[in-house]
């Protein structure tokens, strides 16, 4: 098993659901699909996905929900076959 780190490609506000009443996209164990969005980040009151580059099941989020990230900054990790 390998443990792959999804990072953020943009920089703006990150949000781990789809609204702030929904529950997060992931939670610790659920498993996860190579192209499933895990979170979605604002850029200039656009909301584009975080997807997970490889299936396996969702370890955790490294970052608050609403939190400003940065290109590059560990968003959550999944722990992968491949």
């Amino acid at each position: 098993m390998t443990i792959k780190t999804i990072e953020a490609i943009l920089p703006g506000v990150i949000y781990l659901s789809s609204s702030p009443e929904a529950a997060p996209f992931k939670t610790e164990g659920d498993p996860v699909a190579a192209g499933e969005t895990v979170a979605l980040v604002e850029v200039m009151k656009s909301f584009l996905p975080v997807e997970a580059d490889a299936a396996g099941t969702f370890l955790g989020y490294s970052v608050e929900s609403g939190a400003n990230i940065e290109p590059g900054e560990a968003v959550c990790q999944i722990e992968s076959a491949a």
